[in-house]
């Protein structure tokens, strides 16, 4: 059976796939626990990397201790967000060279709130093999909500199948979630000015963005520019609640033609208000998306 791209994935049973899952649910509290919770509050500043977003100790301390803890999951390449780009870029060739996979992590997703105080960060894991996300896994540490999937098995939110309540049908009532930073200005103009939906939120943490539109707190949703371990964990588990996306360009949004390292998501739970939304959206952006 193919993937949908002309590729067979890589066999691996479910039953292995859930045995990841399990183990990886439990590793994420874990250095939740151990790591990130005890640095909340504690944590004045943090670093500034050359992309103009911040990392702190916790990032960092995160970021090992799921490192040197996933190998006894998998054994396989690691790429976190605070590593350096070389390393990054070693572990997703490697990783996609045989059947081993990646694991794609974000220590911290939402620096800034968690230096801030703001009750709004995660810790995200995903499994990928042959450039697919197989294993998902997103955690609020402060709400304690526990977000994961594994592919063709669902979405779940603490044991509770995800979307959470009945999805909105009308783009005209929806509320969207829209990070304004990256999505071209024209477009941004006219979302500020008219959108199309009823009310927009935008939360500071792209893995929880995607959890959110996928448990039904959000009906749409709409990013210029996530890295890969941003849209990860979040695109699998969308995709396992029902969910529909694509990027400003193409309809594929798993299109291996596109950029891994950063990718445009325009996504919604209701199959009616996602061609809305990503018709509306590509008719008032720019050629090229730029």
């Amino acid at each position: 059976m193919l993937d949908g791209h002309g590729q067979a994935p890589p066999r691996i049973s479910d039953s292995e796939l859930k045995r990841m899952l399990d183990a990886s649910v439990a590793l994420v509290r874990e250095v939740a626990q151990r790591e990130i919770i005890p640095r909340f509050l504690r944590v004045s500043h943090g670093q500034r990397k050359d992309d103009g977003s911040l990392c702190s100790e916790a990032d960092l301390a995160a970021q090992h201790f799921l490192a040197e803890r996933l190998s006894g999951i998998r054994p396989c390449p690691v790429i976190g967000e605070e590593m350096p780009r070389e390393a990054q870029q070693a572990g997703w060739e490697s990783g996609n060279s045989d059947d081993l996979g990646v694991w794609c992590i974000d220590p911290i997703d939402g620096t800034t709130n968690f230096i801030n105080g703001l009750p709004c960060f995660a810790v995200s894991i995903a499994w990928m093999s042959a450039r697919r996300t197989r294993v998902a896994v997103t955690y609020n540490p402060i709400t304690d909500e526990m977000f994961y999937a594994r592919q063709g098995n669902g979405a779940y939110l603490n044991g509770r199948r995800l979307p959470l309540r009945q999805v909105t049908a009308e783009i005209a009532r929806a509320v969207g979630g829209v990070d304004f930073k990256r999505i071209p200005k024209q477009l941004a103009d006219r979302i500020a000015v008219a959108p199309p939906f009823y009310s927009q939120r935008n939360f500071g943490s792209s893995t929880l963005d995607w959890c959110s539109l996928a448990a039904g707190r959000l009906d749409l949703y709409l990013h210029g520019g996530q890295m890969l371990w941003d849209y990860a964990a979040g695109s699998l588990i969308l995709r396992e609640a029902g969910g529909h996306m694509c990027t400003l360009e193409r309809d594929d949004y798993d299109d291996d033609a596109q950029d891994v390292w950063r990718r445009s998501v325009i996504a919604a739970l209701d199959p009616g208000v996602f061609v809305a939304w990503r018709d509306w959206v590509r008719g008032n952006c720019p050629r090229g998306g730029s």
